[in-house]
């Protein structure tokens, strides 16, 4: 038989599979895509303008820690309480145990718990300065996230400084019931004292999303409150309140534009603002004359 008839006869090839897990991971790694406008975006891209999309401005997810090194001067952090953990002292358990959650949070993001406060310069001001880790349980505020906030607090009113909180956060974190609940009253009650005693400002920063408890307290008593653009605001999510007294909503409700427009936050900042615009009214707040 001649070659090209052994050829000829041969069974076709397999098909090939399509591509590897690996091979989409990659390519995740590598390229993102704005919700808005839909264009693709290089993440290297990304990483030069501070997550937002350059073609419509949309701000994507942002990194808590990448967030706050982006608002404070150049080697000034430092970080206070960072080895506070949270403990499970109702021993709850749902569909997993609350000590496991931990646990996993713990592993995934590398920290404690869900908020990073500590000391900084902010254009040459020093402010007593934290943000919240939604990557941890969904930025959620149990005992330690209260504590942290109060000390944050209670160390801006004995320093003369300002204070500052950048908000993400699902509220209040059921696992801990009424002790997560106190940390509402307990971090209000140290933001008064910072007020009323040390006559020094306090700056909330709302960005996507701040709800529930977090909302429902401290995140809404800034003498100014900066929020970003298109950020989900408020206490219980547009589908609880729809289905709770029965009407839809406007369009547009509880996005940080809505608050705006109806006087419960002053101003919407962009990213690429934020750290200049707080530095402004920080001097103004301090020194008004």
């Amino acid at each position: 038989m001649s070659k090209e008839r052994r050829w000829f006869e041969q069974s076709p090839p397999e098909p090939q599979a399509g591509p590897r897990a690996t091979d989409v991971d990659k390519v995740k790694a590598l390229w993102n895509q704005c919700p808005a406008c839909k264009e693709v975006l290089q993440k290297e891209d990304l990483d030069g303008t501070m997550q937002c999309c350059p073609f419509c401005g949309y701000h994507l997810k942002y990194d808590s820690l990448d967030r706050l090194m982006a608002l404070v001067d150049e080697g000034s952090f430092e970080r206070h309480d960072a080895s506070l953990s949270p403990k499970d002292p109702l021993k709850f358990v749902d569909s997993k145990r609350y000590s496991d959650r931990i646990e996993a949070s713990q592993k995934k993001t590398g920290e404690q718990d869900a908020y990073i406060a500590g000391t900084a310069m902010l254009h040459g001001i020093p402010v007593q300065i934290g943000t919240f880790n939604f990557a941890f349980m969904g930025g959620s505020m149990g005992s330690v996230v209260g504590e942290l906030i109060t000390r944050q607090f209670e160390r801006a009113a004995e320093l003369g400084q300002p204070a500052i909180v950048i908000s993400a956060s699902g509220g209040a974190r059921m696992q801990e019931g009424l002790l997560s609940l106190m940390q509402m009253a307990k971090t209000c009650a140290a933001l008064a004292r910072l007020r009323d005693e040390a006559k020094m400002p306090y700056i909330s920063v709302l960005t996507h999303p701040t709800t529930g408890g977090v909302a429902a307290s401290f995140a809404m008593l800034g003498d100014l409150i900066l929020a970003e653009p298109n950020a989900l605001i408020g206490f219980a999510g547009p589908r609880v309140i729809e289905q709770t007294i029965g009407q839809a909503l406007p369009d547009g409700f509880q996005t940080s534009e809505y608050l705006v427009d109806h006087g419960m936050v002053d101003r919407i900042v962009a990213r690429s603002e934020l750290k200049d615009t707080i530095a402004r009214c920080l001097r103004l707040l301090m020194d008004p004359v």
